[in-house]
């Protein structure tokens, strides 16, 4: 087993991540963009995902205490979600979460975040749905957050009809949040963005906090993180991968600065409705994104929001999902145990 993550982790390595225009013998069409082991896009508009990570049903271990169970939200779109839920009396606060992936891979039934969400659950006390969301290049940006923003309005059809199912009789509806990990998090980011402007047409959800986990920010001009910090062999994030996400994901003619990929550029977009929810960050030591991650608490904070910024030391990108050296899971440990803290301050609020 352990053999077989190193091999996943070492596939992830990005640092073979570059614009590329060249032809393959075995296939005629022209390979434009490609991230190794992860996507490859081609010119006529044709995507590749080479399923590196695996995916998995939505089965779980008795002994952790947790049911899991798909859900789709939309069929037209096929947005879909998959719930945990832990066993015990009760209700719950109820736990929106994104998927990282540079919003071009990953899913909600990735074995790497169907183990870590599951524990999660566990650990923390808390129901959570992972949405899947349309994926860019075929879906670019603002796709992912239409997507986020209809899993949250058909969370409120439950709770609004007040749906005794499986799911949402543990869930207590006031005591919701955000969170996601890298252009997860970025969602989280965006969907309380759009909150702000209007949190209302979203009741009787009531939201409390955003988790975000190393989230995806990026700029036209670069940070020391970006530009100094070395990756090894295995990260599961470089900076030319980075800009390769970038250039997928976001609106045809758009840069980097573009406040869905830079939301310190103007401060301005960070603070429509002037009511961001109270938010903890989790960055990571070794991540090029730290000083991103960094700066966008320095705004956060200077807004009068209440911020709660954690560093993970000498461990990096999605260090939780796919790092299981003993390290990773101390650290994988610590995180939990602070979004446990985090979730339990403000829920009472």
């Amino acid at each position: 087993m352990r053999r077989k993550r190193a091999a996943i982790t070492s596939l992830l390595d990005s640092t073979l991540s570059h614009p590329i225009v060249t032809k393959n013998p075995q296939n005629p069409r022209t390979l434009v963009e490609e991230i190794y082991g992860l996507v490859r896009v081609y010119k006529d508009g044709h995507v590749e995902r080479p399923h590196i990570v695996p995916r998995v049903m939505c089965t779980l271990p008795p002994e952790l205490g947790v049911t899991s169970r798909d859900i789709v939200i939309d069929k037209f779109t096929n947005i879909w979600a998959r719930f945990y839920v832990p066993k015990g009396h009760g209700k719950l606060p109820l736990l929106v979460y994104f998927h990282g992936g540079g919003f071009c891979v990953g899913s909600a039934a990735w074995s790497c975040y169907h183990e870590f969400l599951a524990l999660l659950a566990s650990k923390v006390g808390c129901v959570i749905m992972s949405v899947d969301y349309r994926l860019a290049p075929e879906n670019p940006l603002p796709a992912a957050y239409e997507d986020g923003r209809k899993a949250l309005m058909w969370v409120k059809q439950q709770a609004l009809h007040e749906s005794n199912t499986w799911w949402s009789k543990k869930c207590d509806f006031t005591n919701v949040f955000l969170a996601g990990d890298s252009a997860g998090a970025n969602i989280a980011h965006n969907m309380t963005i759009r909150l702000c402007a209007n949190r209302a047409h979203l009741n009787p959800l009531i939201f409390k906090g955003n988790i975000l986990i190393q989230p995806f920010f990026g700029g036209e001009s670069r940070t020391d993180s970006e530009t100094f910090m070395v990756q090894p062999s295995g990260s599961a994030l470089n900076l030319k991968a980075s800009d390769t996400y970038w250039r997928l994901a976001l609106p045809k003619g758009a840069n980097r600065d573009h406040p869905w990929c830079n939301p310190c550029a103007k401060k301005s977009n960070m603070v429509e409705g002037k009511r961001y929810l109270p938010t903890m960050v989790c960055s990571s030591e070794l991540d090029i994104l730290k000083d991103r991650n960094m700066e966008f608490c320095g705004v956060v904070g200077t807004l009068g929001i209440e911020v709660d910024h954690v560093v993970y030391k000498g461990v990096g990108h999605a260090f939780q999902i796919l790092d299981k050296s003993h390290l990773s899971q101390m650290r994988t440990q610590e995180m939990i145990s602070h979004i446990k803290a985090f979730i339990i301050k403000r829920k009472n609020r």
